[in-house]
Parts: structure tokens; sequence; C-alpha cells
């Protein structure tokens, strides 16, 4: 029987600044084990107290739609409408839904570090300071979904800034505290010690590089700090490994030298503008080793036809072993190294290809917004309704079959016409009437063709084929 995992996801003016100065913690000091005395009482109060000055409590509102009967579910099932008419679609209604997190204070002046699922679609974000009763209404400044961070602000000045700690010095063993609001009961400190550095492919965000810690972290910990025994910052805590919802020891944490960039991007200019090469990307395995020169680097598995890679000359089969003067170890440097560098970047690769080490110039594209489109040419015939071309990477994502073919439906706006017809993120559009959907182009001009009159639009969700009636 496979065992199943439980991911917790725990939670719960627009000015921007040209910059930000952060707080930054010594970089040098000394590690010491402390030696036994009868007359000491070792205690960390005097190092964490400013730094959990710097930690709050957020508090979101959210506005949810649901379907009004108990039996929603049966009239969503395929066979179901099959009977009654793919046009029949129950009646939504709003409810308010609460969540609590945290969040650290990153500047004097009101900035304010999260998880970007903690204020994600949130109606309003309430910001509470730990040390008083005293509440703020929040603006979100920025977010950014790939790394499950986000910038929020409010209006105070002479609040106590987090110190920074530099996450590349961290080592396995350090002892840590996690600083937050769990289960709303206010401010709470915990202490463990980082279990294990860079962790990747833990499937919570696209970008990964966890701190992993032992240190309890409950549900509205998120957004929380994770601060070494000095009270500067190292990480930002975001989720935690468990069967029942519940603390096991397996927590996880953005480092801090991820938070910095990308809270400095978010404050400078309100979004994340990432490189792209377009590639798929994994590491060697065992038998993959004994035919490669080199034991370590990102294993290129698919290149998108005339995206950057592939305009390079980049090949399926290319082991890329450095960019730049930086060495690349594995999948998980290249693409966090890739998605750290603006886009028009030109960079240079070393790669090995038949046991022979080549190098190429790639000038990076844009990654902007939720999702990367193979195709650049205007937005969706249908209003509210958010297209993307098919790559690898979101074939990957959206665990699709190779052999499904057309358009993803990657946003559907509330109040639309998209929603008024049933469509639904993550589906995939095959067909419009008799006639197969490819791409985004594809599929306008059709819609078009079909305009004033009722037509079937084919989508697969959840690996079903669904018939969408539009007008």
């Amino acid at each position: 029987m496979k065992k199943i995992l439980l991911f917790s996801i725990l939670a719960t003016s627009l000015t921007f600044a040209a910059s930000i100065n952060f707080n930054e913690a010594n970089s040098k000091f000394d590690r010491v084990n402390p030696a036994y005395n009868g007359d000491i009482v070792l205690s960390f109060q005097s190092s964490l107290s400013e730094a959990k000055k710097a930690v709050v409590n957020i508090s979101t509102t959210k506005t949810l739609k649901s379907a009004q009967h108990p039996m929603s579910e049966l009239f969503d099932d395929p066979f179901f409408k099959q009977f009654f008419g793919f046009g029949f679609d129950m009646p939504q209604r709003e409810r308010k839904s609460s969540s609590l997190g945290s969040g650290v204070i990153i500047s004097n002046d009101g900035y304010i570090v999260t998880n970007n699922h903690v204020v994600e679609n949130a109606d309003e974000v309430l910001v509470t300071l730990l040390d008083n009763d005293k509440e703020y209404k929040a603006k979100i400044i920025g977010t950014d979904s790939k790394t499950d961070l986000a910038i929020i602000k409010i209006e105070e000045k002479n609040l106590s800034a987090i110190k920074f700690a530099n996450s590349n010095d961290l080592m396995e063993g350090d002892i840590v505290f996690a600083i937050g609001n769990p289960f709303g009961v206010g401010g709470t400190i915990t202490q463990g010690i980082i279990s294990a550095l860079n962790k990747n492919n833990i499937g919570l965000n696209q970008y990964e590089n966890f701190i992993q810690t032992d240190a309890s972290i409950n549900p509205g910990n998120s957004g929380g700090a994770l601060v070494d025994s000095r009270g500067a910052l190292i990480g930002i805590n975001s989720a935690i490994l468990s069967r029942s919802g519940g603390n096991n020891g397996i927590g996880f944490a953005i480092p801090s030298n991820m938070v910095k960039d990308v809270a400095q991007k978010l404050i400078s200019d309100g979004k994340i503008e990432r490189g792209y090469i377009g590639v798929m990307i994994g590491d060697l395995t065992k038998d993959q080793k004994e035919i490669y020169k080199n034991t370590e680097g990102a294993l290129i598995v698919g290149v998108e036809k005339d995206l950057p890679a592939d305009k390079a000359g980049i090949k399926r089969g290319d082991l890329i072993t450095k960019v730049d003067d930086k060495t690349i170890k594995n999948s998980n440097e290249l693409k966090n190294l890739i998605g750290s560098m603006p886009p028009n970047k030109t960079i240079e690769v070393e790669f090995e290809r038949d046991k022979t080490m080549k190098t190429a110039k790639i000038k990076l594209d844009s990654m902007s917004g939720d999702e990367k489109s193979s195709s650049s040419k205007g937005g969706s015939a249908i209003d509210g309704l958010k297209l993307s071309n098919l790559n690898d990477e979101l074939r990957q994502k959206y665990r699709l079959d190779s052999d499904i073919n057309g358009v993803l439906v990657t946003g559907v706006e509330d109040d639309s016409k998209a929603e008024e017809f049933g469509f639904k993120t993550g589906d995939v559009i095959i067909q419009i009437g008799q006639k197969d959907v490819k791409n985004i182009e594809d599929f306008n001009k059709l819609i078009k063709d079909y305009k004033g009159q009722k037509t079937l639009v084919w989508v697969i969700r959840n690996r079903i084929p669904q018939g969408l009636v539009i007008k």
C-alpha cells in the first residue's frame, strides 16, 4: 500500500518604493558549545525578545463561492450532465472565510513579509503587533506564488525590523527558533535545530530551496520567522509535512537570502520578472552517470521549440554543468539560478554532449505572471478567461498526459463570461464545435467564427472530456 503524506499549508496607497535597506545581522560570529555551570541558567530570552517584536499576527477575510445544494458534486459529474445537459449548472452562493497567519516586519516604515497563501485572494488583511493590541489595515504590495512569498504594508513608523542572517552560512544542527501565532493563541516561540538544508522536490512551490527544521510549526505559523540563536532571521516558515495535519517535527522554511531577493523585487516593481530558457530538466540517475564524464549537473530532458535554449542550440541529453562562473550540481540549482536572473540577460552555459564539453550563449526570455505562454499573441476571445499554450513545464505541473493537445486554462475571473460558461482553472480546451484546438490563435479564431451561436467547447477536466455550452 502506498503511503500518502499530507502537506498542511499553514495559515492562515499601493505605493512602490524604489528600494529597501535591510537591517543586516553581523556576518562574523562564533559557534560555541555551552559548558556546564551550576550557577548559570541557559536562556535565549535576551536575543529573542527583539526578534519577537518584529513578528506580527495576520488575519484575512476572503469571499468563497460554493454550490448551494448538498448534492452539487453529483451535478458536476460528467455522466449526470450527459443526461441532463452540459449547460446545467448549480447556482453559486458566497460566504466569508477568515484565516490566521503570521508575518515579519522587514523595514521600520511598515513593510512586512509573509506567505503568499496567507494573503492570497484576501478581501481584507489586518495586522496586529505581538506586543500590543493595535490593529492595522494592510495593503498587499506584491505576491509571488512560485516561492509562496508576499509583501504587505501597514502605515506606521519606527517599527522593530528583523535582522537578516545570511542563509548560506547555515549548518545542520544549528539551534533555531520558530516565532509566530500558532492556532491563533498569540505570540509563541518554539525551539529546534536545522534538520536539513537545500530541500527541494517537496512539491510545495515551483522554486524550492527549503530549510528543514524540527522546531514546532503549526497552523497559524505560516509567514512567521525562523531565527537563529542571535534572533536573526534565517527563514520564513511555510509548511509542514504531516499525515494528520499536526506537527510531526518536519517543517519547512524559505531561506532568508531568497526572501530578501523576492522582497526587494516586489517592493520596487510589485511583481517578479524571471528569466526563462524553455527547457525541461532532471537529475542524473545512477545508470545515467555511467555515460557522462560529469556526475553532477542539470540534464536537459526536453527543449521547447523557438525558445532561448532551442535558439542557442541546446538539445535533449545535454548536461549543463556551469552557468557563467557558477557550478551547477543539480536541476534545482539551475532552475533557481535562471529564475533569479532578469529577462533579456545573456548567460554563458557550459554543458557536456557526447563526452565533450561545449559552451553556448543564451539570451533569457521572460516568465512573468503565473504561467509562461508559448505564444505572446493577445489574450482570450472570452471575457475573463486566461489561457496558455501547452508546454512541457505545464504538462508536468498539471500532470497532463503527453497525448493531450490543446490550450490550458490558467485562470478564470470572478463574475466573468468565462465563469458563467463553466470554465475552470486546469481545463484543457481541445475542441470547439467539430474543430480541434491546437493553440491560443486557433481558439480565438474559432470563438469568433461561432460568435452569436450556441456551440460546444470540449475540455479535458480531471482526465474526463466535458462539453461546455457557450454563446
